[in-house]
């Protein structure tokens, strides 16, 4: 079985990192201006900007 990639606020924080919300259509469209956090394992995620978000791990380019 593999990890969760998307979260939803008040969901335990996994792994140390930076988040960022991801929407309905954000892979294709993305998202105006969405929130980033940065969150420690063990945290819990906070409330995204509406319901139809979750939270996804960012991914640092290399």
């Amino acid at each position: 079985m593999g990890e969760w990639t998307q979260f939803n606020a008040g969901d335990h924080v996994p792994n140390d990192g930076q988040y960022i919300e991801v929407g309905e259509n954000a892979f294709h469209m993305g998202i105006n201006n969405p929130k980033i956090v940065t969150l420690k394992k063990g945290d819990t995620f906070p409330e995204t900007s509406n319901h139809n978000r979750k939270w996804h791990r960012k991914h640092l380019r290399q």
